[in-house]
């Protein structure tokens, strides 16, 4: 749509911001609720995130998500922090006040435990969850789970000194596992997540085997590039429900969509069609 001079403007800043799926949600709903607005990729260095971020008030920008490499500076850098962007260490979401004030949170649990509330409705929180990975975006997901009322939160990753930290900085029923005792660990399991970036495009595949895991367990990805990662298609094929990672990049996308336009926006199977489509091409 054509924007006036009235148009209000938010965005996502990262380094790089090319591949950022983000201009194509928030522009579908900005379409679908003909809000006269504009969400724009902006590409900061590290070393000019201050600058960029101190600049946002004086633009008019209503709102920002922060990606890649940027959400744990960004945290030192807002005015204010919500307690849940504190416990995750990173902010990917700002708003600016109208006193220029910049606020920061964390929407990435949010976007996590929804995608598996909307996609795995056999998930029983009653059992407990084996986390691969320790870094960013694990912290996110274990403060979901622990939120959710998950009994345990088993994280395991490669360096193991990375997993302890993790369970020491997070309150909550968290068990820090060596990577050499994954398959073991997910015996009794109902919810199995990866958090690395193995098996995303460009990257090596993840070992983990599924010989122990429960049939009744899902399996969830937070990559989305490809949308089935080898893990999810080895999990479907033995019988596992299996949630791909799109669903957390939308469902994250919500908090801040409403926060800055005054509309609560859905994540359709339109706006799923939508990303997808666009990604390919098409």
């Amino acid at each position: 749509m054509t924007l006036t001079g009235s148009a209000q403007i938010t965005g996502v800043i990262g380094w790089p911001v090319a591949h950022s799926w983000s201009p194509k949600v928030h522009g579908f709903w900005l379409d679908e609720f003909g809000i006269n607005g504009a969400y724009i990729p902006m590409a900061v260095r590290p070393d000019v995130l201050a600058l960029a971020l101190s600049a946002l008030p004086a633009l008019g920008i209503r709102g920002v998500n922060i990606t890649i490499p940027h959400k744990e500076k960004a945290l030192e850098m807002v005015d204010e922090a919500d307690d849940l962007a504190h416990k995750i260490g990173a902010v990917n979401t700002i708003s600016v006040e109208k006193n220029g004030q910049l606020l920061g949170t964390n929407t990435d649990a949010y976007g996590f435990i929804q995608n598996l509330r909307s996609n795995a409705q056999r998930w029983s929180v009653r059992k407990p969850a084996l986390v691969l990975g320790a870094g960013g975006a694990s912290r996110a997901v274990c403060a979901a789970l622990i939120d959710a009322d998950v009994p345990e939160v088993r994280v395991c990753n490669r360096t193991f000194s990375r997993a302890e930290t993790l369970a020491g900085d997070l309150a909550g029923p968290i068990t820090a596992i060596d990577w050499f005792d994954r398959v073991q660990a997910s015996t009794d399991v109902g919810l199995l997540v990866n958090t690395t970036n193995l098996g995303m495009v460009g990257q090596t595949a993840l070992d983990m085997p599924l010989t122990k895991l429960p049939p009744s367990a899902v399996v969830t990805d937070i990559v989305y590039s490809p949308l089935i990662t080898p893990l999810l298609e080895n999990a479907r094929k033995r019988g596992n429900v299996v949630v791909d990672g799109l669903g957390m990049l939308l469902h994250q996308a919500e908090p801040g969509f409403a926060e800055w336009y005054g509309r609560i926006p859905k994540v359709s199977a339109a706006l799923r069609d939508y990303v997808l489509g666009q990604e390919n091409g098409s």
